[in-house]
């Protein structure tokens, strides 16, 4: 298979542009940013279409530079004190019943941004206390105490995605450490067991069948309840390079494993990302 070339369960069907625009000028309005938008997630038309939104807090530059990324590390801005009360707005103008939080990385900040994290999903609490909250954390450079902070402030579930397996983390993540990354969610359930923890894996980066199957297992073995396995896309020709587009099959495959070792939810296709159909994953768990 031509690598260059899209195959055809990868092309993505562009509609209801107005419900588009409705999302984005409430977001605007708010001076809120979507990793929708930064991350240039192909499933951004079918999310706005449907008034549903990923939220990015803290910023749209990163303090780490990833190859895979199609997020911008140039200068970091100061985080916005009216965010949390504007995200509150947006998800209850956007009548959503499940939203999702994640944010840049931000290791110039002492906590990683832990606090602001707290204290968004305790504005969505104020104003809507039936919402489900998950949050997209970065590792906070493994700090327990940032962990905390998050925890205690109670979301339903706390995602923060390994990527890649272990192998590939020095040209991939090389500012991560895979190791770090297992032992945060084991942090979060270690400090609240009723939390469910979430993690993500990009497929098509080089890596093999057995270690995806290996990393699936690690993830298990540090309390992961949630998967996602989704087709890695490089945003531009300067980011890491696609080794393969894998087949639908083969995520079917992928998604068997991932259940036969024990996940409770697993969502497994070539368009998956972190936060796609987010709610099923809480639904199907409850």
């Amino acid at each position: 298979m031509d690598i260059k070339r899209k195959p055809k369960w990868l092309r993505v069907k562009l509609n209801d542009a107005h419900k588009d625009k409705y999302v984005k000028n409430i977001l605007n309005r708010l001076s809120l940013n979507t990793v929708c938008e930064e991350a240039n997630c192909p499933n951004k038309i079918e999310c706005f279409s449907k008034k549903t939104a990923t939220f990015m807090i803290l910023g749209s530059q990163c303090s780490r530079n990833c190859s895979f990324c199609n997020v911008s590390n140039n200068h970091l801005e100061e985080v916005d004190e009216n965010e949390p009360e504007n995200v509150a707005i947006a998800a209850t103008e956007l009548g959503l019943k499940h939203v999702v939080i994640t944010s840049v990385t931000r290791d110039d900040l002492l906590d990683g941004g832990a606090m602001h994290f707290a204290k968004v999903i305790k504005a969505l609490r104020n104003k809507n206390k039936n919402i489900a909250i998950e949050v997209l954390i970065p590792d906070f450079k493994g700090d327990k105490n940032a962990i905390k902070y998050v925890v205690e402030a109670k979301p339903d579930i706390i995602n923060h995605n390994i990527e890649t397996v272990p192998r590939l983390y020095d040209a991939v993540r090389p500012q991560a450490v895979y190791q770090r990354s297992l032992e945060v969610l084991q942090e979060i359930k270690n400090l609240d067991s009723d939390i469910y923890t979430k993690s993500g894996i990009m497929v098509g980066l080089g890596e093999t069948c057995e270690e995806v199957a290996k990393t699936m297992k690690d993830l298990k073995n540090y309390s992961c309840d949630f998967l996602t396995v989704g087709q890695y896309l490089p945003p531009s020709k300067s980011h890491y390079p696609v080794a393969e587009y894998v087949t639908p099959e083969r995520f079917k495959l992928y998604k068997e494993k991932a259940l036969q070792i024990g996940f409770t939810f697993v969502a497994s296709e070539p368009l998956v990302r972190s936060s796609y159909k987010a709610s099923d994953m809480l639904a199907k768990a409850e």
